[in-house]
């Protein structure tokens, strides 16, 4: 089963439009948005009263009234405008296709957030049986780009806290996924907030953690090869300050060197030093 929605959803709001009332209609149960933004929302409704509903509600049978299968935001705007009856399309859909509608227009929404995205994503998945590719074509997007908004639903939920409310990006979340550990991810997620780290920053810190970063080495300190133990200790400071600590021990005199990016990351990693 497969649903054109755009071109099919323009085609069906030209035709047999009625006029129901408005207590006859039931949200579609299949809906996966839950909560509505109320300022936009009583935004919609003063244009409802000013300029009517320019676009009909996409409706089918129930066993009493209607289902909504596209236009919820309309019909609960005009409940709040105080309309008593609503133009509307009816059509005949299956529950799957009902399922299908309802996470596409869930999809098309202007405030959408990337956890939202990813979530409606695996919905298709899960509840129509689809491939990330059969998601892909049908939405008009790429595997990958589908593969990479799903991988969000790994982090943790602290995390996709943090995403959902706008605190950090997707790209942040990503970052942070190659760390692995719960707590590590966590930890630099909090940093990347309190220190407004951008994301490109965060890629370079979570580099110099997993020792992935292309730092420039002289051919001489190249063939020199640290113990395990200096190795160790630089990996412990790196956790524990949040940026790269380089250890250079020769005999019994070396030097520690902490790097920072920006003076708010000087500022920060001094109050730690003074903390000790």
């Amino acid at each position: 089963m497969h649903v054109t929605h755009q071109n099919e959803t323009s085609q069906r709001t030209s035709q047999h439009v009625e006029m129901i009332a408005i207590h006859d209609l039931r949200p579609n149960p299949y809906q996966p948005r839950k909560t509505f933004d109320a300022e936009k929302l009583t935004e919609l409704a003063q244009s409802i009263t000013q300029h009517g509903i320019l676009q009909p509600i996409i409706v089918t049978h129930a066993v009493q009234g209607y289902y909504i299968v596209a236009g919820e935001r309309r019909y609960r705007a005009s409940l709040e405008a105080g309309l008593t009856e609503i133009p509307v399309v009816i059509k005949k859909f299956s529950d799957a296709e009902m399922r299908e509608l309802a996470i596409i227009e869930n999809l098309q929404r202007e405030d959408l957030n990337p956890l939202e995205e990813a979530e409606s994503y695996q919905q298709l998945m899960a509840e129509l049986h689809l491939t990330q590719q059969e998601v892909a074509q049908r939405l008009g997007k790429s595997r990958p780009y589908i593969a990479n908004m799903l991988r969000l639903l790994k982090l943790p939920v602290k995390i996709r806290t943090l995403i959902r409310e706008g605190t950090i990006s997707s790209g942040h979340g990503r970052t942070l996924l190659a760390l692995k550990d719960v707590k590590k991810m966590e930890k630099y997620a909090n940093l990347s907030v309190r220190e407004s780290w951008s994301v490109r920053y965060l890629e370079q810190v979570v580099a110099e953690l997993l020792g992935t970063s292309k730092k420039r080495e002289e051919p001489q300190q190249r063939a020199i090869k640290k113990p395990a133990m200096i190795r160790q200790h630089e990996q412990q400071l790196q956790e524990q300050y949040g940026t790269s600590v380089e250890i250079a021990m020769k005999k019994n005199v070396g030097e520690i060197t902490f790097t920072f990016h920006s003076e708010s990351d000087y500022r920060r990693l001094i109050q730690q030093l003074k903390k000790m």
